[in-house]
């Protein structure tokens, strides 16, 4: 069946309406691939103005733990190891008994030389009286002179030999002393070399050791250029305390947290590396420190002086070069070259380019892709990064 025919108005009327409904679908296209394209908002970056602050300079080295005493135990008479009276790796105190070797040798040997002193007193007290006899006698002319001079150097033998029976006696008493060993000085002592019943040789065999625990040393190397700074320092009396300041941080700690003072420096440079040895002393009351441990030394190099300052992760290296970004004019970062310098409680001290005021990107700082690039700044602490206020749009 053939439909009924429209009408040519009708029919102008319909294509006219489809035509409007094509470009309407168009006009849509149009405006959706526009919204697509449409460029996306400025990332959002931390930003914090640089510090300005008194600072002072330090220069790194390394160096190794050392006791201020150590002393490496060894008997003074020979004998048998009879008693070892202290426990291993504890501490003990000057004096504290820590070896016994067999006393009786010494003992007997003491009982005797006090028989001859007793001996020897008895023999001159005998030579004096006969002194005083021949004196009257030879008053008397009752006896000759060879005779009275016999008697006289009769009784100046007997005097010897009783000063001779006395330093016996002393030099017995002190070996018996020295049978009890004990530490000469306060400190840990380590494991016994000899244990009961070896025989220890006098001056040879080593008993342990013993090394003092607070305060304890610190030997450096440290260049010329940071001697020189050390010695003007010292100079112009800027430490009240007479020596420069150290921090220590050992390997298993972060950053330098104990801090110390500089009580020697050697007396020469060494031409072969261009160095000078230090030592640094450092209290010790919680036992950290053990002698030849490995530690990470900061030397006060200079005097109070004001730098600026800014967090390390803000710097951006460029082939030899370093750079921040800048929040500049209308919110963009721009870059700024600069001269680093070292690290001070944690922050990077900028010798040159930066100044007072300005404010650079801390966080997100992988966000920007060129310089002139818009950011939203957002408004952090310089030490941590931890957000504090939104930024004032410039």
């Amino acid at each position: 069946m053939t439909p009924f025919p429209l009408a040519p108005a009708a029919r102008r009327a319909v294509a006219a309406a489809g035509l409007a409904a094509a470009i309407a679908l168009v006009v849509a296209g149009c405006d959706s691939r526009a919204e697509s394209t449409a460029a996306p908002p400025p990332p959002e970056v931390g930003v914090a103005a640089v510090l300005n602050e008194p600072v002072r300079d330090w220069s790194d080295a390394t160096g190794r733990i050392a006791a201020v005493d150590s002393v490496e135990l060894r008997p003074r008479v020979s004998g048998y190891v009879q008693r070892v009276a202290y426990t291993e790796g504890q501490e003990v105190a000057q004096g504290e008994l820590l070896f016994v070797i067999d006393p009786r040798p010494y003992r007997a040997a003491l009982q005797r030389a006090e028989a001859e002193l007793a001996r020897a007193r008895a023999d001159a007290q005998l030579a004096t009286t006969r002194h005083a006899r021949a004196q009257s006698l030879i008053e008397a002319s009752a006896i000759s002179r060879d005779d009275f001079e016999a008697r006289s150097a009769g009784r100046a033998e007997a005097e010897a030999a009783v000063r001779a029976a006395q330093a016996a006696v002393e030099t017995a008493r002190l070996e018996l002393a020295y049978t009890e060993v004990r530490a000469p000085v306060a400190g840990r002592a380590g494991r016994a070399a000899l244990t009961v019943g070896n025989l220890a040789q006098a001056d040879v065999s080593l008993l342990t050791t013993v090394v003092s625990q607070d305060p304890v040393h610190v030997y450096f190397e440290t260049d010329e250029r940071t001697f020189l700074r050390h010695r003007a320092l010292a100079r112009d009396g800027a430490r009240r305390d007479g020596g420069n300041a150290v921090r220590i941080g050992l390997a298993d700690e972060t950053g330098y947290p104990h801090a110390g003072t500089v009580d020697f420096l050697d007396n020469q440079v060494d031409p072969t590396t261009g160095t000078v040895r230090a030592r640094a002393v450092l209290p010790n009351p919680e036992r950290r420190f053990t002698p030849g441990l490995f530690a990470r030394v900061q030397l006060e190099g200079a005097a109070q002086h004001e730098a600026v300052l800014i967090d390390d992760k803000a710097v951006l290296t460029d082939q030899d070069r370093k750079y921040v970004y800048v929040l500049g004019e209308g919110n963009t970062a721009q870059r700024r070259d600069i001269v680093p310098g070292p690290m001070v409680d944690g922050l990077r001290v900028v010798a040159s380019g930066l100044e007072r005021g300005d404010r650079i990107i801390v966080n997100g700082v992988q966000k920007v892709f060129m310089p002139g690039m818009p950011v939203t700044p957002q408004a952090v602490d310089m030490r941590g990064g931890a957000p504090v206020e939104a930024v004032a749009t410039r």
